[in-house]
């Protein structure tokens, strides 16, 4: 059975590292996963301003639109069936390692799912450093996931929705086609660590009967045309 690529992105709150998850959602293929919740903290203005999602007295909008609402741990099991009818998938994001794996893994130790989470994935792989690796001799100015999909694909799309995000990254790495020699020098797995610590992300630490990323890398890179038509 060939391993899967699911590409996902969060919205947030803001930007601190105590933000919390206002939106989370996903891609393989044609599969895809996208849920709402409204905040346990004050959105930013800035953050308001980018995804055009606001709360007023309890619910959540979008564009003065109200949208269905789950709670963080419905979202959350809701993500872990996503990822196990996949079959521990590796999960690609733009920027995830410093951002969007810290408050995802948070919010999983929240709600005691970050075993369950572990066990349900095979890794994790940041598109930012990859493109830097790839695209270091273009001369870009900007390595943001809207600029590279500009500057690759040629094409516009509509940025700060989690699901678009998604979307626009699924096309966009199959368009960069790395190998899987360079996919491997951006991956890294997070270890279940005692309460309190997270944010600390940590190259090749292994979950206890996690395969080594090297073993899913190469068949995915040899199905990556495949996926491509899935999209």
């Amino acid at each position: 059975m060939k391993p899967h690529f699911v590409f996902f992105d969060l919205e947030t709150t803001g930007l601190g590292p105590r933000c919390d998850m206002v939106q989370l959602a996903a891609v393989s293929g044609g599969h895809s996963f996208n849920l709402y919740m409204v905040p346990r903290c004050r959105m930013q203005r800035g953050a308001s301003a980018v995804t055009g999602l606001r709360v007023r007295r309890r619910c959540l909008y979008m564009h003065e639109v109200p949208v269905l609402a789950n709670t963080h741990q419905e979202a959350l099991m809701a993500f872990l069936a996503f990822l196990r009818m996949l079959d521990r998938p590796l999960l690609i994001g733009h920027n995830i390692r410093k951002f969007d794996c810290p408050v995802l893994y948070r919010t999983l130790e929240e709600f005691q799912l970050s075993s369950e989470f572990q066990r349900s994935i095979s890794g994790f792989l940041d598109t930012l450093p990859l493109a830097r690796d790839l695209l270091g001799d273009c001369g870009l100015q900007s390595y943001r996931q809207e600029s590279l999909v500009k500057a690759v694909l040629g094409v516009r799309y509509a940025a700060h929705d989690a699901l678009e995000d998604v979307r626009a990254l699924q096309r966009l790495y199959w368009a960069l086609q790395p190998t899987a020699e360079q996919a491997l020098r951006h991956t890294f797995t997070l270890p279940i660590t005692e309460p309190g610590a997270a944010c600390r992300v940590k190259r090749h630490c292994r979950h206890p009967g996690q395969c080594p990323l090297w073993c899913y890398l190469r068949p995915m890179a040899q199905a990556s045309s495949e996926a491509v038509g899935g999209d």
